[in-house]
């Protein structure tokens, strides 16, 4: 009977410490905002007023996070996040998968951290968190078409990614990834990028490189095809190269950041030529007080597409009142010029339903929203 206790307590006092160095939990953000969208080109060519819920600033997403301790130092670590339309419910960026955003197991030690799965490639790690889109800005701050990809309101992981990302060592830290086509056809939808981050007291700097092949052109491959609402696909085919360079600065209440990214996405649209856009970025966040903060974004976009030349001069502001550490409610508009005649139009990014191309050369998108973070 002795023997019985002990064997049963010693089973117990092990299965709480095994209990004690795992640990799974629920996270997400919940966004609901009323949009108004000036001059959104309709299938005949006309441009009308659109007015809609969805979301504001962050993609609605819920996820599972969790580690186990393997001693020594080692752990293994999963992430599992799906992004969904607060609105009717439905799973996001149209793939149907239910983990559309992240999907990922991995090990991590006092080397680094190795992860496999849908990811992040290094400039939304490196380069989008010193943006105002990859920061406090969210949707509707990112760059024309979001043609850097800087803004993870959308479908912009990479599927089959092997990523390293290393410890911190005093401030510095660089990663990589690379994606797998999974095809016979080794560079048909492949991917890889690396970046490196630095920080030291109120300064941050980023830089990354990110490259893909063929690019959305196999449904199993590393890169999904990005497609506007009247289902026109831009940086499908040939190669698409993103890189930049980004710093901001924090002092007092106040944050301060630059921005210079260029995408080159070749062949895109069907064979229709190669894209070429710097896009150059100032942003500035200043705390009112503890619950209020203000915002501003500039960002100059010039682009060449088949011997055309446009640009496009976007900018935006938000105010964002926080009602606890976890709720807040915002209005924020952006408004976005571009040149007339170049072929390439105006748009101001959605993140929930791609692209909504401009009627005209400008477009306006004004929404207030309520976000919660649980």
């Amino acid at each position: 009977m002795n023997k019985t206790l002990i064997a049963a307590a010693v089973a117990v006092s092990f299965s709480t410490v095994a209990h004690a160095q795992s640990s799974v939990s629920l996270y997400g953000v919940l966004d609901a905002g009323l949009t108004y969208q000036s001059n959104v080109q309709t299938a005949s060519g006309q441009g009308k007023s659109r007015f809609s819920m969805g979301s504001g600033i962050d993609q609605s997403r819920f996820g599972l996070r969790g580690s186990e301790d393997l001693g020594g130092g080692l752990k293994a670590i999963f992430t599992l996040e799906s992004g969904f339309n607060l609105g009717n419910g439905k799973f996001a960026n149209g793939n149907g998968g239910m983990f559309n955003r992240q999907a990922f197991v991995g090990l991590s030690s006092q080397y680094g951290t190795v992860t496999l799965g849908k990811q992040y490639d290094a400039t939304q790690d490196y380069l989008a968190p010193l943006t105002a889109t990859g920061s406090w800005g969210g949707t509707y701050f990112a760059h024309p078409l979001n043609n850097d990809r800087l803004s993870t309101n959308g479908d912009v992981a990479l599927n089959n990614t092997i990523k390293y990302t290393s410890v911190n060592y005093a401030g510095l830290q660089f990663g990589g990834t690379y994606s797998f086509s999974n095809s016979t056809n080794f560079a048909n939808n492949r991917a890889y990028s690396a970046g490196v981050s630095y920080q030291f007291e109120g300064l941050k700097l980023g830089a990354a490189y990110s490259q893909a092949y063929n690019a959305g052109l196999s449904t199993s491959g590393a890169v999904n095809p990005t497609v506007d609402t009247n289902g026109n696909a831009f940086g499908i085919q040939g190669r698409s190269r993103t890189y930049g360079i980004a710093a901001t600065y924090a002092f007092g209440p106040a944050l301060v950041g630059a921005a210079w990214t260029q995408s080159r996405l070749d062949n895109q649209t069907n064979g229709a030529g190669t894209l070429r856009a710097d896009n150059y970025e100032v942003n500035a966040k200043y705390n009112l007080t503890a619950a209020l903060g203000l915002g501003a974004a500039y960002t100059y976009t010039n682009a060449k597409l088949n011997g055309n030349s446009t640009h496009w001069n976007q900018f935006g502001v938000q105010a964002d009142y926080f009602l606890s550490k976890r709720t807040d409610v915002y209005a924020q508009m952006v408004y976005q010029r571009g040149t007339k005649g170049a072929g390439l139009g105006s748009s101001i990014y959605n993140g929930d339903i791609n692209a909504f191309p401009s009627s005209k050369v400008s477009q306006t998108a004004a929404t207030v929203g309520l976000r919660h973070r649980f």
